[in-house]
């Protein structure tokens, strides 16, 4: 094998590879060993025979006091299963073995996420080629890999197609599996997890296992350094950290045969004695998962354990439209959907989503389907089940008109801000429907994906933030409850400004006096007669700026608060038709009086 394969981004998948050569040798041993065994029973069996004395099967005659004593014999017999059983039974490990032909998840089904696909084949490469990079390299082959991340981004799921793509056992075990009633047991049953690791791999050339949420059974002892100041069992953790290094540990039958060459050498001279067998490599991958990486254990991530380190981070903009056309693949759609820069928006809508996230939202989708008579979901089944899972389902109340009308005007006032200021935005939803808490809702998104903001893009925020407020109080010349939230949101978007960014004339980071994840941002800054002077300039600007904007703009809000009030609800296109219908009208005289009661 050419070393430099080691590290190319395909799978090793030649005869030669050290898994397969390894698996084909204890293959042919089992073989060899059952035909010696039946060649020694066959041997046996002719040799009675012919010597006048045939296998018999007979039972012995018991004596009449020994039947009658059968029913008591029997009750005892089954008391003592009934107490063994439960102890010998709680020792065993919890695992639950896959072959390689069980799992139908391969490498083409991990989307999302091609760095990490990356990285995980040329670890996997060095597992299947473990002899080769220990001989030739005098390097040692990794034992363990610590996959971490957020829920839902496909750490079980990239590890099941690594067994798959290896083609070798693949032992599945949760971390809570492991906790037992019986004290002792707990420790009991990792020790016959890694038994079985080491007995598979020796039988397979390989194996692979894979600790759910190992944090549950690896978390920090005390004064180990914890970030949450929880403490592990530390017999729990120090007989996890100790089979993490067993890996070369003999099996049972080899350590029988060293003992006995062990008593033999006892009687013979240094000179003459026996050598023992040695135990061939248990070439073991264990990986384990945790979205709480930094409750582990310091000693569980030492090299030598858990060595390696691979984060699965949310999926990009480019990774979400890879996932979004292999699941669309599967589910039945519309046509529309197969346009490319409706795929596009669907990416940049789901910004924040795992691949579980994006394939739930398409099941949601057909069920929506499923309940307007379709057999298969469109644009419309999409955007209603985001916004169910995202914000809650529907649930249309009795707004009296005013109320109907006010919350209308209040959404359209954030629209009417969100177009005018939020530049790169796209308008997603407008609804007056109740959904939770939320009496209406404008959802928005960006059109492209972005991880800074600038100084203008938080203002813009808190502009359209105040959209609402200011409809209000143009056209009913006072506000409603329903401005609370904005107000929180555009409170905290100023105290980040002027607290953490630098954006409001001081430099002066208040995390720096308690570090990340300190005290509250925003009590920290009001806590001051600077940081709330700062704050209070910050939105008494955003809200002039927003009323001169409305002001000039009235045509527009009227527009989207009477399309709602007639249909309740704008998905996307239809919001900016509206608002394009709107400029392009006649424009009258937009004098803003002092106050325009349409209640």
């Amino acid at each position: 094998m050419e070393l430099s394969s080691l590290g190319q981004a395909q799978v090793l998948r030649s005869a030669t590879v050290d898994v397969v050569v390894a698996r084909e040798r204890a293959r042919q041993l089992r073989i060899r060993r059952i035909v010696v065994f039946l060649a020694l029973v066959t041997a046996f069996v002719v040799v009675r025979d012919l010597g006048g004395h045939p296998i018999g099967f007979g039972l012995p005659h018991l004596p009449q006091s020994m039947a009658n004593m059968g029913p008591a014999m029997v009750l005892v017999l089954l008391l003592g299963v009934m107490m063994a059983v439960p102890l010998i039974g709680a020792g065993r490990s919890p695992h639950v073995t896959f072959r390689a032909d069980e799992i139908d998840v391969s490498f083409d089904d991990v989307r999302g996420a091609t760095v990490v696909v990356e990285e995980v084949v040329k670890s996997l490469n060095l597992f299947l080629a473990y002899k080769t990079f220990q001989e030739r390299m005098g390097g040692n082959p990794r034992r363990a890999i610590l996959f971490e991340g957020p829920p839902g981004t496909g750490k079980t799921y990239l590890a099941k197609a690594m067994a798959k793509e290896a083609g070798v056992p693949f032992l599945f075990v949760s971390s809570s599996a492991f906790q037992s009633m019986y004290y002792g047991q707990t420790n009991r049953k990792i020790r016959s997890y890694f038994k079985a690791l080491r007995s598979a791999a020796r039988r397979e050339g390989g194996a692979i296992g894979f600790i759910e949420e190992i944090d549950a059974i690896g978390a920090a002892r005390s004064g180990m350094g914890s970030s949450t100041g929880r403490e592990g069992i530390s017999g729990v953790v120090n007989e996890l950290l100790i089979q993490l290094q067993s890996f070369d540990q003999p099996p049972g039958g080899l350590r029988l045969v060293g003992g006995l060459i062990d008593g033999i050498n006892r009687f013979l001279p240094s000179s003459r004695r026996l050598r023992k067998p040695r135990a061939t490599h248990a070439n073991v991958l264990v990986i384990g998962a945790t979205n709480r990486a930094a409750d582990l254990d310091p000693a569980l991530l030492r090299p030598g354990r858990f060595d390696r380190s691979i984060y699965f981070d949310l999926p990009s903009r480019a990774g979400r439209r890879d996932i979004i056309d292999y699941y669309l693949a599967k589910k039945s759609h519309h046509s529309d959907l197969d346009d490319s820069s409706r795929r596009d928006t669907l990416a940049a809508m789901t910004l924040g989503y795992s691949p579980v996230m994006i394939e739930h939202l398409f099941d949601e989708a057909l069920v929506w389907a499923l309940r307007r008579g379709a057999e298969h979901l469109n644009w419309d089944d999409i955007q209603q089940a985001k916004m169910t899972e995202e914000i809650g389902l529907a649930q249309p109340v009795a707004y009296t008109e005013a109320e109907r009308r006010t919350i209308a005007t209040h959404e359209s006032g954030h629209a009417t801000v969100a177009y005018l200021v939020g530049a790169g935005r796209k308008l997603e939803v407008l609804s007056v429907i109740k959904r939770k808490d939320a009496l209406g809702l404008l959802a928005h998104s960006e059109t492209e994906e972005r991880f800074t903001q600038t100084r203008t893009e938080i203002l813009a925020l808190i502009q359209i933030a105040f959209g609402g407020l200011v409809a209000e109080e143009l056209f009913f010349g006072e506000t409603s409850s329903g401005v609370a939230g904005d107000l929180q949101m555009a409170t905290t978007a100023a105290a980040q400004m002027v607290g953490t960014l630098g954006m409001a004339g001081s430099l002066v980071s208040l995390d720096a006096a308690s570090g990340p994840g300190g005290a509250n941002i925003v009590a920290k800054v009001l806590s001051t007669d600077d940081g709330r002077q700062a704050v209070e300039k910050i939105l008494d600007d955003a809200r002039s700026k927003v009323r001169s904007l409305l002001a000039d703009n009235l045509v527009t809000v009227e527009a989207l608060r009477d399309a709602l009030l007639d249909r309740d609800e704008l998905v996307g296109e239809e919001i900016t038709a509206v608002i394009a219908e709107s400029r392009q009208a006649p424009v009258s005289d937009q004098s803003v009086p002092d106050i325009i009661d349409l209640r």
